[in-house]
């Protein structure tokens, strides 16, 4: 395929979550992220031009590590994903055009310098983020600031009224700090309880439904083919069992889930869709039916895979 086709073919599927994700090299990816800018005409709406965004983005890129999981691809795959969403529930009908840069600009900030070890690490191991932010969500709240000082530092947002500005940055902040996944009870709890009567005109709604939009799409992989999120499973549990490993050797508590005599990515990833990600996406149909097919058709299929995995390595041990 030539590369014009191919260049063709990855536009076409910008806004769907069949993207081959893994064919994109970081400059592709950087590219890809300044077209749903332009794509969602927010370049008018921030009056910047494209130089500014990609200075915006090479200066995001420096500051995802190459951890197995949590790097510059995740930071793609989550945004992809929210364009995804915000193209084909059509979300511009609800949200104004700030609130969607904030959501598209969150979810490229959501893990910035993420060191690979999670906040239960940060607050075991009583790291300098975990006494910063004494024990409270210590990297999202350090994605949160880190993105402010990036944003500040390309001026992102300079033409934008004080009273906008002030507005879009404490909403990047607000949907950083909503991917804690400590919280992921509380926040479904609370959209679960005004989905039947969801309103778009009231603020508070808004507010809950922004921050399940950026939890759903920061643990999308699953709603993708399985040939695509196949590939994430061995990424999160690489990094996942090294930190066991690190605990182990620290003497400190480590959790069975990331415990590499103890897991598989089968039993892993039922357990996580089944009790985690199937009820969240289908509660966020209740307020946008479309999702059924979007999102939870591939869900359920990356499920009935996982279990028959399951299943197998249960019948040859037996």
């Amino acid at each position: 395929m030539s590369s014009k086709n191919t260049r063709r073919k990855v536009q076409t599927s910008l806004s769907s979550p069949e993207i081959d994700i893994w064919s994109l090299d970081t400059n592709q990816m950087k590219k890809l992220m300044l077209e749903m800018y332009e794509e969602l005409e927010l370049l008018q709406i921030l009056r910047i031009d494209s130089s500014c965004i990609s200075r915006f983005l090479d200066a995001v890129e420096g500051y995802y590590h190459s951890n197995p999981f949590h790097n510059f691809r995740h930071s793609f795959c989550v945004t992809q994903m929210m364009f995804v969403m915000i193209q084909e529930l059509t979300l511009s009908k609800y949200f104004q055009p700030l609130e969607l840069a904030a959501l598209l600009t969150a979810c490229i900030c959501h893990d910035l310098d993420h060191p690979g070890l999670n906040n239960t690490y940060q607050i075991n191991a009583k790291t300098e983020l975990a006494r910063r932010f004494r024990d409270k969500s210590p990297l999202e709240n350090h994605h949160a600031e880190m993105a402010s000082c990036i944003l500040d530092d390309v001026n992102l947002f300079q033409h934008l009224s004080l009273s906008q500005q002030k507005e879009i940055k404490e909403d990047i902040t607000f949907l950083i700090l909503s991917t804690d996944m400590s919280r992921h009870n509380d926040i479904l709890g609370q959209f679960v309880a005004i989905a039947d009567q969801f309103d778009f005109n009231n603020p508070r709604h808004r507010s809950i439904c922004k921050s399940m939009l950026i939890k759903a799409c920061d643990v999308s992989n699953e709603c993708r083919p399985v040939n695509t999120s196949e590939k994430w499973v061995d990424c999160l549990l690489e990094e996942y069992f090294n930190q066991s490993d690190l605990e182990k050797s620290s003497g400190l508590p480590y959790a069975p889930h990331m415990d590499r005599d103890k897991v598989t990515k089968a039993n892993s990833q039922v357990g996580f869709i089944s009790a985690i990600l199937i009820p969240m996406f289908q509660s966020l149909t209740r307020v946008f039916p479309s999702i059924e097919t979007l999102l939870l058709k591939n869900l359920r299929e990356a499920l009935s895979h996982y279990e028959t995995q399951d299943q197998l390595k249960g019948d040859n041990t037996t």
